[in-house]
């Protein structure tokens, strides 16, 4: 028989692996995607589930449109066009290569025909005719994209024309192109439907998205397509699961077909193995605070933003929340100045950490109050 003095060891081994076991997150490998660069992230909780190269640049191609559009709506959301409006086309706009709605020379289009040629049909025509109706041309424009890529903090992104023909300087990034596409979805849900619409017919001619998931995944309500000779097959798409939207990134696919597969892969991977609560609502009260020599003794922290998380699935009862105050809070106190925090752990790893704001206002109290509260301060 083995000595008391080997067994000992053996066990504390076992019961250490056994300990380890019970705190790893047990997740599968993320499917292997064939392309450049690529990235997979949720809409709320902007948690990257899985990326690859997110931050290299890349030609964009049809993927410039996403930001054509994002300005053309804030265009119209400052009242300055209306879907009414009537473009008159150039003879620049109508000989665009490449993708095209098929707008004549001379002919007055919608904004909203345009705008529907250019998400559906990804259209080169419609993409310059729209800038150069806003802007005079489409140079100006550009300087448009380019001021509101700042604005968004698309940190390696640039532009050189609106549609997403190559040329030198004309560059993103799979994360970029993430940030951008989930601020055309908040700032625009209105117009971001018409991203699922899978044909349009203009000029009695009618075209398919060529996004192909809006026919294979009832949960896929958009983005865009792209594809030139540098970029490769490229594609955005955004799904929504119950309360849960994933939104994907591939650059530098093969063909239509990968570029369809592989965003459904990273899709289905994140849907299957990931949820996403969101735990608190923005503005609702969270714990309510001493505050000293205040007009009253206690006000409302809470989050300014709705706090959404993402997690491996069956792992939600193991989170742990833990709510920091700061010490000796004394009035005045601001609203919507933060005074705490609160952070959210899984097995010991910190999945994030919020500001806590105060929700009202505490002005400073009587001259009795505030003495009163040194005193009771001193006693303490």
């Amino acid at each position: 028989m083995p000595s008391i003095r080997l067994i000992i060891p053996l066990l504390c081994f076992f019961i250490t692996q056994m300990v380890w076991a019970d705190e790893a997150i047990l997740m599968p490998s993320p499917p292997v995607i064939i392309a450049s660069s690529y990235i997979l992230e949720d809409f709320n909780s902007g948690k990257v589930i899985v990326a690859k190269n997110p931050t290299k640049r890349i030609a964009p191609a049809s993927l410039t449109k996403i930001m054509t559009a994002y300005v053309i709506f804030k265009e119209m959301k400052a009242g300055k066009l209306n879907l009414s409006d009537k473009v008159t086309i150039s003879e620049n706009a109508w000989k665009m290569p490449g993708s095209r709605m098929f707008i004549e020379v001379g002919s007055q289009v919608t904004i909203e025909n345009l705008l529907k040629g250019l998400i559906i049909q990804s259209g080169n025509d419609a993409s310059v005719a729209l800038a150069e109706h806003i802007s005079g041309n489409e140079k100006n424009f550009v300087v448009l994209m380019n001021e509101q890529a700042k604005q968004l903090k698309l940190v390696n992104t640039h532009f050189e024309n609106s549609m997403g023909l190559p040329t030198e300087n004309h560059y993103t990034t799979a994360e970029d192109l993430i940030v951008l596409t989930r601020a055309l979805i908040t700032d625009f849900p209105e117009y971001y439907a018409w991203e699922a619409q899978k044909e349009f017919t203009y000029n009695k001619i009618t075209q398919r998205n060529r996004n192909r998931l809006l026919w294979k995944d009832s949960s896929v309500d958009g983005v865009k397509t792209g594809h030139t000779n540098e970029a490769g097959y490229c594609m955005v798409a955004s799904a929504k699961r119950d309360n849960m939207r994933l939104i994907s990134v591939i650059m530098g696919t093969k063909s239509e077909s990968a570029r369809a597969s592989e965003s459904q892969g990273l899709l289905n991977y994140g849907f299957r193995f990931y949820e996403t609560h969101r735990l608190y609502q923005a503005q609702q009260s969270l714990k309510q605070v001493r505050v000293w020599k205040g007009e009253r003794e206690q006000f409302k922290l809470g989050v300014e933003d709705d706090l959404y998380i993402t997690i491996a699935k069956r792992y939600y009862e193991d989170l742990k929340i833990e709510i920091k105050i700061n010490k000796k809070i004394i009035a005045p106190v601001t609203k919507g100045k933060t005074y705490g925090t609160v952070t959210i752990s899984l097995k010991g790893e910190i999945i994030k950490t919020q500001p806590l704001i105060a929700l009202e206002n505490v002005a400073v109290g009587s001259i009795f109050q505030r003495l009163y509260d040194h005193l009771l301060q001193l006693i303490k």
